[in-house]
């Protein structure tokens, strides 16, 4: 491998009613794109389809930008505790980008004494999220579901070594949504110590 990742030292974990977003819903990648000018770009997802509306209605949207100063500090949320294992996945090439949906149990994130069972990963490139105005190279989203129906999606962001990846310029073509309105939200900047800082939107 010529190129090398970086894990960046942050870790956004969100926490959402959404519906798990499903590989069935790309089957047709002409039906909407990333470009901001096209007519099937971002401003008009919400009037593409009767099912996307909340891509214009929604109050909960991400990805969002964090600012030095917008998030509490706290340090009672402690680590995140997950417990994964190998699972049998499907890697789908959904035309805007790679995603990874697994067939069997993967294992579970817990919050709060709630168990989301991870079902799926998948990668924008470049960083949807973006931190006081920047974004980095990579951003890789674990999405859990609880036995609810209730979704914790878990976002690490990454920085591009020196040289150049073949896979990741083959499939990790651009597909980062715009930044969306934080609408008052709360994001909590937990400080577990001297482990990687969890930025938490809720």
């Amino acid at each position: 491998m010529k190129g090398s990742l970086f894990c960046a030292l942050l870790i956004l974990l969100v926490v959402s009613h959404s519906p798990l977003t499903t590989s069935q819903e790309y089957d047709d990648e002409r039906e909407w794109n990333y470009q901001k000018d096209s007519d099937r770009g971002p401003e008009h997802w919400g009037d593409l389809n009767e099912n996307w509306t909340i891509c214009k209605t929604g109050f909960r949207q991400s990805p969002i930008e964090l600012w030095d100063g917008w998030a509490d500090v706290v340090r009672h949320i402690g680590e995140l505790q997950t417990r994964y294992k190998p699972a049998n996945a499907t890697l789908v090439n959904w035309g805007h980008g790679i995603m990874l949906n697994w067939v069997d149990d993967a294992g579970s994130l817990n919050i709060d004494g709630t168990d989301y069972k991870l079902k799926q990963v998948h990668w924008h490139s470049p960083s949807e999220h973006r931190i006081n105005g920047w974004g980095v190279d990579l951003e890789v989203r674990m999405v859990h579901q609880s036995s609810d129906g209730r979704m914790a999606a878990i976002g690490i962001l990454y920085k591009m070594g020196f040289g150049e990846d073949p896979f990741l310029k083959e499939y990790a073509k651009s597909n980062a949504r715009p930044i969306q309105p934080l609408y008052g939200r709360e994001v909590l900047l937990n400080e577990p110590g001297y482990h990687p800082t969890t930025l938490q939107s809720i």
